[in-house]
């Protein structure tokens, strides 16, 4: 426990709170968590500086230059007790959908007869499915995985994406993620909620990882912001043409036609989207698969 208290940083901004973690690449921050627009951030005390703050502006501009430097950054200091409080608070177990509930190890639940649970203790990989973009692509796994998928998903975080879809009933999962952190905690996660040699975190992009395009998975995961989508949109439409279902989520209202359009150029067809708290998820298909898909 850090008895010089905490930090607490409140940032406003469009950006998703995985993406602007990864940026800051800060391993002293103990924790952080999203709520109506705002994500919390926590430094220990000693390790907050304006060398720190200098950086985080630099970051927030490289992803939304829209935003003023430091007009949209608060910073509160926090005895241990009231980090501790708020900490619990932003960790509470959540039902998603119809049978999906993760929890903290801290908190257990009375689970229904049909229900899943994922037990995940947010460390620095974000993903707890807290935030909108995460949640609807749950919702949508709910009704999409039938029983022995092959289910990709890229830029994986914590993991969620993948354990979700193995215990509503796919076969096997791959996690792909660029941050050595993230994959660490993925796979601390998939470990303590007793996931085998099915599910696999690797490190890297998904050039990388798929070098020679020789994977077939049949659903698609990709919760990413929409820069890195329109970057990946020819890798990810590759799986589209073998008949996988493309699930992409991270977009913001005003930014649905530019990838719409993309994707579309790129053999895409868009089948349904979500939305919610401003959020987008897309769900595509090979155009001429469209027609009669239920």
């Amino acid at each position: 426990m850090n008895s010089e208290g905490w930090i607490d940083v409140q940032i406003r901004t469009a950006v998703d709170a995985a993406e602007l973690l990864g940026m800051l690449a800060d391993p002293v921050i103990q924790g952080g968590w999203e709520e109506n627009g705002v994500i919390h951030l926590y430094w220990p005390k000693p390790q907050w500086s304006m060398e720190v703050r200098a950086h985080l502006n630099s970051v927030l501009q490289g992803v939304d230059p829209g935003a003023s430097p430091g007009s949209d950054i608060r910073v509160e200091e926090l005895p241990d007790q009231d980090w501790n409080r708020q900490w619990a608070q932003s960790v509470r177990p959540i039902r998603i959908g119809r049978r999906i509930v993760i929890r903290p190890s801290w908190e257990p639940v009375a689970l229904q007869a049909r229900d899943i649970e994922i037990v995940l203790d947010p460390k620095q990989a974000f993903g707890t499915g807290h935030h909108a973009t995460t949640r609807m692509l749950l919702e949508r796994l709910e009704d999409l995985v039938h029983g022995g998928e092959f289910v990709l998903d890229v830029g994986a975080g914590s993991g969620i994406l993948a354990m979700t879809s193995l215990r509503l009933g796919a076969a096997s999962a791959l996690g792909v993620e660029c941050d050595p952190v993230a994959v660490d905690c993925a796979r601390n996660y998939a470990e303590e909620n007793g996931f085998g040699d099915h599910l696999e975190f690797r490190c890297g992009s998904l050039e990388d990882v798929d070098q020679h395009g020789e994977l077939r998975p049949d659903l698609v995961l990709a919760n990413l912001d929409c820069q890195t989508l329109l970057l990946l949109c020819d890798e990810l439409t590759r799986y589209v043409s073998y008949g996988a279902r493309l699930l992409l989520s991270g977009i913001l209202l005003e930014q649905e036609q530019e990838v719409v359009e993309a994707f579309s150029n790129a053999g895409a067809t868009l089948f349904e989207r979500r939305e919610q708290e401003g959020w987008l998820a897309l769900e595509l298909l090979l155009a001429e698969s469209c027609e009669g898909v239920t």
